[in-house]
């Protein structure tokens, strides 16, 4: 509880000093904050927490349990009025009071009734402060009577008459709750016609032949009791005109007889309420309810209005088909006349119903606890309002305050009392009871007068943590009596804090209005007054606010996709965060497809619900922040629908339809479709498209088509599916509008022309009987058209034409109803035949080992019949003087040039290679005869790398070479070229020596080696032309004779001639513990200079002393570079393998024809150059050696290092 701070007393005239100190007596008065340890020390005047209600209706079959609560210093004692007597609960052995507690409890479940105690109590709670009452709580049982017993006569009226069902439910405690049901408990259907009344009546404006039933049951439910009382059923027929003649005729004479007449027609007349005007009485705050209910045929309408005003819009609403009008929260400016007004086609009335609105007793100000101090002043205020006003009246202690004990402190003026230098004895309960005749309000307040000295409630040593830039409130909550007054100081020797800085509330906080980090420290707070001192230590600390670096951005996505939101925070570190992710300001939907990771969201398989407003909220224990992001869940558009066919007219409709949800993105464009379901069911055809605020379209038709129309829509994430078919529309048959197309005369024979075109779809037929009628005339000829009609095909045969003649052809197309426009004439030629010629004068030039460039004269136009299609070279390799022996048995190769070429390129041939061929003329039937064949040799290239190379036989001092020939030798073989060099542990290449090796070897022995030496090995043989592709091996030479020998190397092993254990020889034991000492020095230094970003000695050494010699390797001159990781000419590392037989196998690399475009067929330009790309295929580099391969003996550990 807040504690009010005495404001400074100014001087004012002596007029108005009776006003202010009222004010001042107000605002003087003390509030007791709700502290456990104070209250358990201050006395307290008794407050009621807790009561039953005024109006208290009891389930007789429970006991009745009357609950009266209050607190209170020392804890107040409890007493019963009942029918204001008191009611002595020790004398009643069903009565138990709650110890420490005012609730009774009355056992009626073992004996007595409900009946017995049935009456008004009132709860008194007294300690020696004074007595506080409860209200008066009248008690009374709940009551569900049942229907008293009635015949009901069945009820039969005319077709189109009114009725009112009677319910008259009996009276119950609570009232019960009516509704109309049949046998089956299903509840009757209820209309404009027919409805039940606010009195639990069921009224037939007019009644109908399916009104007819004999279950008409009303019902009665009594909630409290949850009973159900239900009436006698009542037997309602309703007979037709026919029906009532029919009884006519049978009682009456034919000189009686007459006919009943159908009902006629009537204007409105009310069933309720009766008459033309009415009154209704409301309180308010209660719901108000007028109904008018209207009979006549046809059925009326009610509308109701307010006369001189309007209806609330807010708090009006309609029930029962218009007929009853509801306001709620009814007030007074609600009071006037409403006019409900019925109607029908004959004619309207209305009824006035006067609505006046009374009030029970509502507060304005109730009466407020004052805790005062010796000597003070003070006042209690009871205002209350109503309609008639309430009567305010005071009681003191539970006694009428005119016999009450006189008290010189207080004084009554009408609803205040007012309070003036109070003692403690002047402590008391008063009670405001302020009534009229539609209720009453009692409320209790206490007057406590305290002596205390203050004290401070706010705990010691509280510690404040407030974000920078915000108002810091440092709580001193404080009690005393009289009010102490208070100061608050900053640190161990501050001053008192000023107000023009800072804020000093009444009830004791402090407030910083913005905080900065120079405001952390210690606060100290001192309440005083004439009792006495009392202070306390707060601490306060400035923290970080909480910013949002980076906000989620606003996402379009498409459903089905993946979208994510990010949301990076910034924080005092100090503070602990908590991120968390809203829906539209709700919790994120419980579905695996929303993961939260850190400062992510990321909702997969979007849906169209997922759409709306994401919000990231960041969370301290001192500040908040968030950022919102908006996603929309856009598609493809819903198909269109409601599709209609309007003004069909013969080649022309109007289609309409109506779009579908555009799912967020808009609709761009309508495509229209169509199907013929007389000539192609099922297909469907482009129509036409239209612009996406369209929603008609007018469609051009073709004749004899059975058309069906869709629609789909179309925005920027695609179209829609497609909607439902239209009805379908038959236009009438016509001439066909067009004839054939792609109209084609090529002969088949030499002696026949076949002419082809492509047949009219059913669709564009234009009718039914479709044929085309085909017409033929050779060029430059004497003879007429010729014609033939034929039926619904695609090919007509001309036979006897001459070899490759042209004619002039047209195909026109005809129905039952006529003759398609005249068609175009295209040219066409009969038959071909084979070239009859061959090409002449057939030259070969030789380019190079690989190309060659071959000439012929062109044949003549006349000798190849038919189109030219261009000249086909064959060419193969062949034996000298075995030409026309082995012809038969030789692959041959083919290439093709197209049109009038008349030279050609050969690529892709092998050096020093024997070559024949021939060329032959192509046209539409085939090739002519071939040309003489003809003879060339290609010159000698480079060789391939020999197949194979291998190191056998290793020694102390030589190694032994094997090879293979190279497997393309492209020539004569000169000679072997051999380089190699050593290389030592660290990778250095030693000096490059280099050998020449006649060609007829396979097999060489280097000598003079040294041992345990890596040796690198570079062979390659040479031709004419130059020197070919290297292969590359490495192989170690023996430590000693008497040693163990290195690892296999290749396909041959060496084998030591004898061996010796020196692992038990003391010298080797000396020598192993110095290379140990000295790997441990090298590898503390490298350590330390890479470190440092230096070099490895082993680089700084290859910098250094970089061999002259070794200069970087050329393919065409067989020079070498220096050796480097980088390239395949280095030592192998650890773990590289070659072949187990030493060998490196070198990729044949051939110009291919493949590689010329056509395949076999490769095509050339005109000046002879291939058309395709000529890409020869590069040689592989040779694979590495196998360093690691060596056994792990200490003497190569030993080497590693020399």
């Amino acid at each position: 509880m807040q504690l009010k701070i005495m404001p400074k007393k100014k001087r004012l005239p002596a007029g108005r000093v009776a006003l202010i100190l009222f004010l001042c007596q107000m605002i003087s008065a003390l509030e007791v904050p709700l502290d456990p340890k104070l209250l358990e020390d201050l006395v307290q005047p008794p407050t009621i927490t807790q009561q039953s209600p005024k109006d208290y209706i009891i389930d007789p079959r429970e006991n009745i349990v009357i609950q009266c609560e209050a607190k209170g210093k020392p804890p107040p004692s409890f007493s019963w009025t009942r029918n204001g007597t008191h009611f002595d609960i020790d004398k009643d052995p069903l009565v138990t009071m709650k110890p420490g507690s005012g609730t009774l409890t009355i056992n009626i479940m073992s004996e007595g009734k409900a009946e017995t105690y049935e009456g008004v109590y009132q709860c008194t709670a007294r300690n020696e402060r004074g007595a506080a009452i409860s209200n008066n709580i009248v008690v009374r049982p709940s009551r569900s009577p049942l229907w008293t017993k009635e015949k009901l006569e069945p009820i039969t009226l005319r077709n189109g008459q009114s009725l009112v069902l009677p319910c008259r439910p009996p009276l119950g405690l609570p009232p019960p709750i009516i509704f109309w049901m049949d046998n089956s408990f299903q509840r009757l259907p209820q209309s404009e016609r027919v409805s039940q009344g606010l009195n639990g009546d069921l009224y037939f404006s007019n009644v109908l032949p399916e009104d007819t039933r004999e279950d008409y049951i009303c019902y009665a439910r009594f909630n409290h009791t949850q009973t159900i009382q239900q009436k006698q059923p009542i037997s309602v027929k309703v007979i037709s005109v026919d029906e009532l003649n029919d009884t006519i005729a049978a009682n009456l004479s034919d000189t009686e007889f007459y006919s009943a007449k159908p009902n006629r027609e009537r204007p409105p007349t009310f069933l309720t309420p009766e008459g033309n005007t009415s009154n209704k009485e409301e309180l308010r705050g209660n719901v108000l309810s007028l109904e008018c209910i209207a009979e006549g045929l046809p059925t009326p309408v009610i509308y109701w209005i307010k006369e001189d005003g309007t209806l609330p819009t807010n708090r009006t609403f309609y029930r029962n088909f218009k007929k009853t009008l509801q306001i709620i929260q009814v007030s007074e400016a609600d009071s006037g006349n409403y006019q409900c007004i019925a109607k029908n086609a004959l004619g309207a009335i209305h009824h006035t119903i006067s609505v006046t609105v009374k009030a029970a007793p509502y507060w304005i100000l109730a009466p407020q606890n004052l805790v005062l101090s010796p000597g003070e002043d003070g006042s209690l205020i009871c205002r209350a309002n109503g309609n008639p006003k309430p009567r305010i009246s005071w009681l003191s202690n539970g006694v009428p305050i005119e016999i009450a004990p006189d008290d010189p402190s207080r004084k009554i003026d009408g609803d205040t009392i007012i309070f003036s230098n109070v003692q403690e004895r002047s402590s008391a309960v008063y009670q405001c009871n302020a009534s009229n005749e539609y209720g009453y309000l009692l409320a209790n307040a206490f007057v406590n007068v305290l002596a205390e000295p203050p004290r401070i409630l706010t705990s010691a040593n509280t510690l404040y943590q407030v974000i920078a830039n915000r108002p810091a409130l440092l709580d001193c909550a404080f009690f005393g009596s009289p009010l102490p007054t208070i100061e608050w100081f900053k640190g161990a020797k501050g001053s008192a804090l000023r107000d023009d800085i800072y804020v000093l509330h009444e009830n004791g906080t402090l407030e910083i209005p913005v905080a900065q980090k120079d405001s952390t420290g210690t606060y100290t707070c001192v309440a005083r007054n004439k009792l006495g001192m009392a202070k306390n230590e707060v601490h306060l600390e400035i923290k970080d606010p909480t910013r949002i670096i980076k906000q989620p951005e606003y996402a379009v996505v498409q459903r089905g996709s993946t979208v994510s939101f990010e949301c990076k925070v910034k924080h005092d570190h100090t503070l602990t965060l908590t991120i968390t992710w809203l829906k539209d300001n709700g919790e994120l939907p419980s579905d695996g497809r929303f993961t939260v990771d850190k400062d992510h969201l990321e909702v997969a398989d979007v849906r169209d619900s997922d759409g709306g407003a994401y919000t990231c909220v960041a969370n301290t224990t001192l500040d908040m922040v968030s950022a919102s992001a908006v996603l929309s869940v856009v598609d493809v558009p819903n198909p269109p629908f409601d599709l209609e066919l309007t003004d069909q007219l013969d080649k022309s409709v109007q289609l309409s339809w109506t779009p579908g949800d555009d799912n967020n993105s808009p609709i761009t464009k309508f495509i229209i479709e169509y199907e013929d379901a007389m000539h192609e069911a099922g297909l469907w055809h482009h129509q036409t498209e239209v612009s996406g605020m369209q929603t008609t379209a007018q469609l051009k038709l073709s004749p004899y088509v059975n058309y069906s129309f869709r629609v789909m829509a179309v925005n920027s994430l695609g179209r829609s599916l497609p909607s439902e078919p239209s009805e379908q529309y038959l236009t009438k048959a016509a001439e066909p509008d067009t004839n054939p197309t792609a109209v084609e005369g090529l002969g088949s024979e030499p002696d026949n022309l076949v002419i082809t075109w492509k047949p009219l779809n059913g669709f564009e037929s234009n009718g039914p009987g479709l044929q085309y009628k085909v017409s033929w005339l050779q060029k430059d000829g004497d003879d007429e058209w010729a014609s033939v009609v034929v039926a619904n095909v695609s090919k007509y045969i001309v036979s006897g034409t001459p070899t490759f003649v042209p004619y002039l052809i047209k195909v026109q197309a005809l129905n039952d109803v006529g003759f398609a426009p005249e068609p175009a004439v295209v040219m066409g030629h009969s038959g071909e035949d084979l070239p009859m010629v061959a090409p002449g004068n057939v030259r070969v030039n030789v380019v190079n080992s690989t190309l060659a460039e071959v000439h012929w004269d062109p044949v003549p136009l006349k000798s190849i019949r038919g189109h030219l299609q261009g000249y086909r070279i064959y060419y193969w390799k062949a034996q000298e003087g075995s030409l026309k022996r082995n012809r038969r048995h030789i692959e041959k190769k083919i290439l093709t040039f197209q049109g009038n070429k008349t030279h050609g390129m050969l690529p892709g041939l092998e050096p020093f290679s024997h070559y024949a061929l021939n060329v032959r003329v192509v046209n539409g039937k085939g090739e002519g005869p071939a040309s003489p064949d003809r003879v060339f040799n290609t010159p000698e290239g480079v060789p391939s790398a020999p197949s194979s190379l291998k190191i056998i036989n290793p020694t102390l001092d030589s190694l032994t070479l094997e090879w293979d020939p190279p497997s393309r030798p492209n020539g004569i073989l000169t000679e072997y070229t051999l380089k190699y060099q050593p290389i030592n542990s660290t990778h250095e290449l030693g000096p490059l020596v280099d050998l020449k090796i006649p060609a007829n070897k396979t097999r060489w022995t280097l000598k003079n080696l040294n041992f345990s030496t890596r040796y690198k090995f570079y062979f390659y043989a040479q031709t004419a032309a130059g020197s070919g592709s290297q292969i590359t091996e490495e192989a170690v030479t023996t430590v000693d004779e008497a040693g163990i020998l290195p690892p296999d190397v290749g396909a041959g092993k060496a084998m030591a001639s004898r061996q010796v254990d020196i692992a038990t020889q003391g010298w080797f034991i000396g020598l192993m513990c110095a290379v140990a000492l000295l790997i441990l020095i090298l590898l503390i230094v490298c350590f330390i200079r890479r470190n440092k970003g230096g070099k490895y000695p082993v680089k700084e050494k290859e910098d250094a002393h970089a061999d002259p010699e070794i200069q970087p390797m050329k393919e065409d001159d067989g020079t070498f570079g220096e050796y480097s990781d980088a390239e395949d000419h280095k030592p192998l590392k650890k773990g590289s393998r070659t072949p187990s037989d030493r060998t490196v196998k070198k990729e044949d690399s051939d110009d291919s024809l493949v590689d010329y475009g056509e395949g076999v067929n490769g095509q050339f330009n005109e000046d002879g150059s291939f058309i395709g790309q000529y890409s020869g295929k590069k040689e592989k580099e040779p694979a590495e050696g196998n360093e690691s391969s060596e056994a792990p003996s200490p003497v190569n550990a030993m080497n590693s290092f020399v």
